[in-house]
This record gives structure tokens, C-alpha cells and sequence, in this order.
């Protein structure tokens, strides 16, 4: 079976006919041992197999859900494999994850967070699901209900997936500028300029999506092309460090010691010292 998250958000959300039974929670009292109790309302999917649950004694079947309100608490059973699809509606966030119990241990399949933001849709249907489950027979209503909120739940899911795309590509496309404009007087605010963004939003790019912060990578590739020239040419250290865009020449240098442990000079004549003995 594929865990795919958006995926099943989609496909619950968009076929009436494959949502089942939607159950509530009737756990509201003192929390037995081994239930979970939260302060926000969860939803609880049974992909495929049958759960028992200590706060509703029929059996869940698949395509199931039970819906558990907030300060309620649930305590799934099983006696075969089966695997449940869980969200939580935290205050600030969405978290997802499908697990897999076998009737002894629980295994996390897979894992999601998403910022809540935007109207207050999701709260609202989980209101409405709250008055529900003083109603429990109002089954239409309420898988019509459930269907929205997981639709709600797979734009929430989609929309972090697109601007993390973007935001990937918006990197690599200012990473390959900086490899080839690097001798240029590159500075934080001109690239975030070059691309239409503001420097806070570039900085925010390298710490969230890169392995390095920006000033920190252009001086890595600067250095890289640094050592080829001091291999590969015969200039002067100044030479060296104007054609890989410092301005400063002993600010190249600390630069360059403190990378390789060695002046520019140094790792120069030990390179050659090194080729030497190579071709003898």
C-alpha cells in the first residue's frame, strides 16, 4: 500500500462513495491506561484492516473514521495488521502520520507537518464535527462534513509541497548565478536584487534550503577557484584574489589560511612540490 499523504487526503475528499461510517469518541472521562488524550481534536482513517476502540466499543472497518474532540481521549486495538491514517489540529500546525499496528507493536510509517494558515475553514468544520457527535446518526452530514476537512487538509499539504518546490528552485537558480558571476562584487542585497527578492528572504533561503549561509558559499566558491588559479597560473596573490572577487587581498589571504591551513604561497609551492615528485 502507498503512503503517499496527499494522496489519500485526495482521494477520500473527492469520492463520496469511499468514506464509510464516520464514528465519535465517547472517551471524556478519567483516561484509561495506554489511551492518548490531547488538547486539540484529531481524525482517526483506517486504511485497511479493523480497529477496536476503547472509547467506542464497535469495530472500526476500512475507510472508517473516528473523530475524537478536543480534551477526549481514544485507545486503539487490534487484533490483525491494520494501519490508520492520523491527523492532529494543533493550534499552529497540521500533523499527519499513517502507522501501522500488528496487534502488538506500533510502526511509524511516515510523518508530516504543515502550518495552518489562511480562513479559519478547518476550524469551523471541526465545530461543526464537535456538534455532530451529539448526533451521531446524522451520518451524511457528517461524512460530507469529514470529506471537506480533508480536502481542506490536502491544499494545507499541497501548498507547503509547491513553495517548497519553489523555494528549491529559486536556490539552485541564485546558487548558479553566484557560480558564475562569483569575481563579480557580489554582495547579499545585489543577488537578492538580481532575482527581485529582499536580502532577509535570501538569507532565509540559504539557512532553510542550503548547507551553508550565502556569505559563507560565495566565499567557498570563490576559494575553490582561487586554489585552481594558484595551481594552474603564475599570478601574483593580489592577482589571484581580484580575479575571484575580493576586493581585499588580505582578507583573501585569512580567508585561504584559515580554509586550507596555508597561505596562498604555501599551498602553491607544496602543490608543485608535489607535482614534481609525481612526474620524477
Amino acid at each position: 500500500m502507498s503512503y503517499d499523504l496527499s494522496h489519500h487526503l485526495t482521494r477520500f475528499a473527492e469520492d463520496a462513495a469511499l468514506l464509510q461510517r464516520v464514528w465519535f469518541a465517547r472517551g471524556a472521562g478519567p483516561v484509561p491506561a495506554g489511551a492518548l488524550q490531547t488538547d486539540f481534536p484529531r481524525l482517526e482513517i483506517v486504511l485497511d484492516g479493523e480497529i477496536t476502540d476503547g472509547s467506542e466499543p464497535a469495530v472500526m472497518a476500512e475507510n472508517d473514521v473516528l473523530f475524537i474532540p478536543a480534551g477526549h481521549w481514544n485507545a486503539p486495538q487490534c487484533r490483525q495488521p491494520a494501519t490508520l491514517l492520523n491527523i492532529h489540529f494543533e493550534k499552529q500546525y497540521l500533523v499527519f502520520s499513517v502507522q501501522r499496528r500488528d496487534g502488538v507493536h506500533l510502526h511509524n510509517l511516515c510523518h508530516a507537518q504543515v502550518a495552518r494558515r489562511g480562513p479559519r475553514t478547518g476550524s469551523l468544520l471541526l465545530q461543526t464535527l464537535s456538534e455532530l457527535q451529539m448526533q451521531p446518526h446524522e451520518q451524511r452530514t457528517a461524512r460530507l462534513t469529514v470529506r471537506s476537512l480533508l480536502s481542506h487538509c490536502a491544499d494545507l499539504l499541497g501548498s507547503q509541497i509547491q513553495t517548497a518546490s519553489r523555494s528549491q528552485a529559486l536556490f539552485e537558480a541564485i546558487r548558479h548565478y553566484i557560480d558564475e558571476n562569483y569575481a563579480a562584487p557580489l554582495t547579499r542585497e545585489s543577488v537578492a536584487q538580481a532575482f527581485y527578492i529582499s536580502p532577509n528572504y535570501l538569507s532565509h533561503l540559504f539557512a532553510n534550503t542550503g548547507a551553508t549561509g550565502f556569505n559563507a558559499y560565495l566565499n567557498q566558491i570563490r576559494l575553490e577557484h582561487a586554489r585552481m588559479l594558484l595551481k594552474n597560473y603564475d599570478l601574483k596573490i593580489n592577482e589571484v584574489a581580484h580575479a575571484c572577487g575580493f576586493v581585499d587581498s588580505n582578507y583573501f589571504c585569512r580567508l585561504f589560511r584559515k580554509a586550507t591551513e596555508r597561505t596562498p604561497s604555501e599551498y602553491r609551492r607544496q602543490y608543485h612540490s608535489q607535482l614534481t615528485k609525481t612526474n620524477l
